[in-house]
């Protein structure tokens, strides 16, 4: 230390120890200066001020985690003093086609099955959705549905017309789909009777919707009476919107009247097959 002339055994710079320090030694080379330091906890914990997710306690200068005690938190100090989440603690409870407790070594995951059918599940795969009540639903159910309709009317002998086709009366009926849904697909069964009176030697023909059904001719010689044949028809009445109505009819008909053939009755059914899937 040249400013304080140190040399040979001696050293005339002062050195003195301030708060929490001593200084030994002479300052020769043989004995020279050492400054020793110490802080006392008493002295540090003033500093120390506990933040977010930190516990401290001044009294016995104890730093620590802070668990909050909130309802749903499963955090806590395991026996080695570390922190950690038990297995399962994401309170998850599985059944009903869903596995795992949300730990990383089993996530929670439903169950599934194989797909049995031919084609892609990509394209052909329903619909699974969750309701207002947080419930998983499936798709609609499908409904099938069967309406009738009879009727029969009377005439005062009205003549069959010698045309091939004559409308002689229509009817009709309405059906609704049931199913708010979806659209349903409609088969329609129609049948037609129709009652005719044929002197001797008269003949007419029967059917709907200018469909010559069935011939009748009297070969006899005397009068007969309500002479009929009952036809059928299943056709595609076409697709119903949900919750829509359709209107579904049809044209009894008669014709190749000779010998003032007269027709005196019609008895028609109407059923409707509605099927939405």
């Amino acid at each position: 230390m040249a400013r304080c002339q140190c040399g040979g055994d001696g050293c005339n710079c002062v050195v003195i120890a301030g708060e929490n320090a001593e200084v030994t030694g002479a300052g020769s080379t043989l004995n020279p200066y050492v400054v020793s330091a110490e802080i006392g906890c008493e002295d540090v914990r003033p500093c120390i001020v506990a933040g977010d997710g930190i516990s401290y306690d001044s009294s016995t200068g104890v730093v620590a985690a802070h668990l909050s005690d909130r309802s749903g938190n499963n955090i806590a100090v395991g026996p080695d003093g570390g922190l950690f989440v038990p297995t399962g603690a994401a309170t998850v409870s599985a059944g009903c086609g869903i596995t795992g407790d949300g730990s990383a070594s089993a996530p929670v995951t439903a169950s599934t099955g194989e797909w049995p059918y031919a084609c892609s599940v990509d394209d052909f795969g329903g619909v699974v959705a969750c309701d207002s009540d947080g419930v998983l639903r499936s798709e609609p159910r499908g409904k099938v549905s069967m309406t009738r309709y009879v009727e029969s009317r009377t005439y005062n002998n009205r003549p069959v017309p010698a045309s091939a086709i004559h409308r002689a009366d229509t009817f009709a009926t309405t059906v609704t789909n049931p199913d708010t849904c979806r659209p349903a697909f409609v088969v329609v069964e129609r049948e037609v009777d129709v009652f005719v009176t044929l002197p001797a030697g008269a003949g007419a023909a029967t059917g709907f919707d200018g469909d010559e059904m069935y011939y009748t001719r009297n070969s006899g010689t005397g009068t007969i009476s309500s002479a009929h044949a009952q036809a059928t028809k299943v056709l595609a009445g076409g697709t119903v919107p949900a919750g829509a109505t359709l209107t579904v009819s049809f044209d009894a008909t008669v014709g190749r009247g000779s010998g003032n053939a007269v027709y005196t009755g019609i008895n028609a059914i109407i059923r409707c097959l509605m099927i939405s899937l």
